[in-house]
């Protein structure tokens, strides 16, 4: 099958989280107030699409979601590096985050959605290739550590929030 090919079979829902994805890292490379609520979007949507994956090719077999689950505690474990020394202030009256610019997110995310495309692809043309013991550790692996690395960063962030709120109030 070609790229085009490709392209053409590919449910337009895609092409729509592909360029919210892309306009939301480049929007991340500047400074911007932002609420907890959509700094949560991007872990959200990851983490339903990862699921989903796994529950449609895979299903729920103990194994597969170890797999899983051992990637999102690995990536988990990256986003909280990532922003471990991150400026970030918040403004517990107005709830308003302030974050610095984000050069990370713009690679990850294109990175997490070309890992999901590739095997969802992967998925549709040849299923039993994903049945093999080192391509289901690569599909599942990849996407739980490309979900925790979002969850990391967002547990920061609702960390950072939550403590300047605690603060106004004790």
């Amino acid at each position: 099958m070609t790229v085009i090919g490709f392209l053409a079979h590919t449910p337009p829902w895609v092409f729509l989280l592909f360029f919210y994805f892309l306009w939301r890292g480049i929007r991340a490379m500047r400074p911007a107030d932002v609420t907890l609520p959509k700094l949560a979007l991007l872990p959200v949507i990851l983490t339903v699409w990862g699921l989903y994956e796994l529950i449609r090719v895979y299903g729920l077999e103990p194994d597969v979601c170890g797999l899983w689950v051992g990637g999102l505690v690995l990536g988990i474990g990256l986003g909280l590096l990532m922003l471990r020394g991150a400026k970030i202030s918040v403004d517990p009256m107005s709830g308003v985050i302030h974050r610095p610019a984000d050069f990370t997110l713009l690679p990850l995310i294109l990175m997490a959605f070309a890992v999901k495309y590739a095997f969802g692809a992967m998925a549709v043309i040849d299923p039993a290739l994903l049945q093999e013991f080192s391509m289901r550790l690569a599909d599942l692996g990849l996407s739980g550590t490309f979900t925790g690395i979002f969850i990391g960063k967002f547990a920061v962030y609702a960390t950072r929030y939550f403590s300047a709120r605690a603060a106004v109030k004790g």
